[in-house]
């Protein structure tokens, strides 16, 4: 078995990512302060065709050194905004047809692998801050919370990580 060359992957080109239709998906920080962490995003915002990110509140936006470094380009690809309020982003959103989900461990959560989607719906996917996860105020405002079901000792994943999982899930379910 070869490794195949870059060349050889049949990826789209940027102009070309920005007209294919995408997954009915928005990606929304709140407060996300790793640079890296927020570079990554971009990258698997990319990878499965997300309509947009919204950078809230103290989550830094590009052009920036750091998050280049891992989006790798991506920033020019995917649609991204940045908005000083989640509350009111949420609003929005929710006026224009997204069910929105918090992805964080609360009560009465819905467990990722037991959450069905919806066609036709549109989701906006909330990843909270490093140490202290999407705020309770936005929280409580969620159409819905997702949890991701872990087993081992630890409490909490890397949010780069944890946009992957989600997004990846929702993803498959919604081309399945």
């Amino acid at each position: 078995m070869r490794k195949l060359e870059n060349s050889e992957l049949d990826r789209l080109n940027v102009e070309e990512f920005k007209q294919v239709e995408k997954t009915p998906i928005c990606i929304v920080l709140d407060n996300v302060r790793s640079l890296n962490n927020i570079g990554s995003v971009f990258r698997t915002a990319d990878a499965f065709l997300i309509e947009k990110i919204y950078l809230c509140g103290i989550t830094a936006a590009p052009p920036h050194k750091e998050i280049h470094k891992t989006a790798l380009g991506a920033t020019d690809s995917v649609a991204w905004e940045h908005r000083e309020s989640t509350m009111e982003l949420l609003e929005e959103l929710r006026e224009e047809g997204y069910t929105s989900l918090a992805v964080e461990q609360a009560e009465n959560a819905v467990m990722l692998n037991d959450f069905k989607v919806e066609e036709n719906k549109k989701y906006a996917l909330i990843f909270g801050n490093e140490v202290k996860g999407v705020s309770q105020e936005v929280v409580s405002a969620s159409d819905l919370v997702l949890e991701i079901p872990q087993y081992g000792t630890k409490h909490s994943l890397n949010i780069s990580v944890s946009v992957g999982v989600v997004v990846w899930d929702l993803w498959s379910k919604l081309k399945s």
